[in-house]
């Protein structure tokens, strides 16, 4: 178990470039799987706790603040629109909902990163649809069918476990007990849901891309440099609130679905290959973040 625990990011990324085609057709099993995995991560949290922290309202200023100053700025200075949406989303998508598996792993606390998934996630639920209204590429929908759509798509996957968690933990304690003995399997399926995610990824960068290759290009660099700049500046939160992996992985892990979605459905449909290469460099970095952790933890 602890060898197929080690290598079992490799194996995903390597069988979702490989199995694209595959991954893409299932791609549907994601939604339930990011259910299973909150779920599984709620019933370990004492929801009755968590409260709104100063760190919370730090992290969804910085990413409102970040996604209008970098689209002004870089359509200001002439880039073509499509790489300054790109750019947005890369500060404007919320946290992933499954980060808190990963950042657990390399010692965040639990409690700070349930706390911030859920509220930068209903954060951004609320301010994107103003952004989208704004910048208007799609004039049929208005504020309140955006409002609408962007609630339904994240409250599917978010709001029922975290309900279902809740009602557990104040009728059921036994019951949730018995269920959040069972957290450390989030891991596996997260890393199910992983492998479907990088191939769904590629095989969209393939499709997309057959007709914009040098766009494409300059789209995968940004994403790039934004997805470990990301990591890089949430590290430096810890001076200030004391847990620096949390701050890394709240900040620079997103929901590259939701992202991709919001791209395709509000934004230009090119954007969302910035989203798509965003999700691959997170990943990757994920995964040599574990492999670095459990090679010093064995040391």
């Amino acid at each position: 178990m602890a060898f197929i625990k080690k290598y079992i990011l490799p194996i995903a990324i390597v069988l979702g470039l490989l199995l694209h085609n595959i991954c893409a057709s299932l791609a549907f099993l994601i939604p339930y799987l990011i259910f299973l995995i909150l779920f599984l991560t709620f019933t370990a949290v004492d929801l009755r706790r968590l409260r709104m922290k100063r760190i919370d309202v730090m992290l969804l200023a910085y990413q409102v603040s970040m996604a209008a100053g970098c689209y002004l700025l870089l359509t200001h200075i002439g880039c073509e629109k499509v790489i300054a949406e790109g750019v947005m989303m890369a500060s404007l998508t919320p946290v992933a909902a499954s980060s808190t598996v990963v950042a657990c792993m390399l010692g965040a606390h639990r409690e700070t990163m349930t706390g911030y998934a859920i509220i930068g996630n209903l954060g951004i639920a609320v301010v994107a649809p103003l952004f989208f209204t704004l910048i208007g590429h799609h004039p049929e929908y208005s504020l309140g069918t955006s409002y609408i759509l962007m609630l339904c798509k994240i409250g599917s996957t978010l709001a029922l476990p975290f309900f279902l968690a809740l009602v557990l933990q104040v009728a059921f304690p036994k019951v949730n007990q018995a269920v959040a003995r069972y957290t450390s399997w989030s891991y596996y399926v997260w890393a199910v849901a992983f492998l479907l995610t990088i191939g769904q990824t590629m095989h969209f960068i393939i499709d997309r891309g057959r007709d914009n290759i040098s766009l494409i290009l300059v789209l995968g660099l940004l994403a790039l440099v934004f997805c470990f700049g990301q990591f890089i500046l949430g590290r430096q939160i810890d001076p200030h609130y004391g847990d620096r992996v949390s701050g890394a992985q709240l900040m620079g892990q997103k929901n590259s679905a939701i992202g991709i979605w919001m791209c395709i459905t509000f934004l230009s449909p090119l954007s969302s290959v910035f989203m798509a290469f965003y999700s691959i460099f997170q990943n990757l970095y994920n995964s040599w973040q574990i492999a670095r952790f459990k090679k010093v933890e064995k040391d």
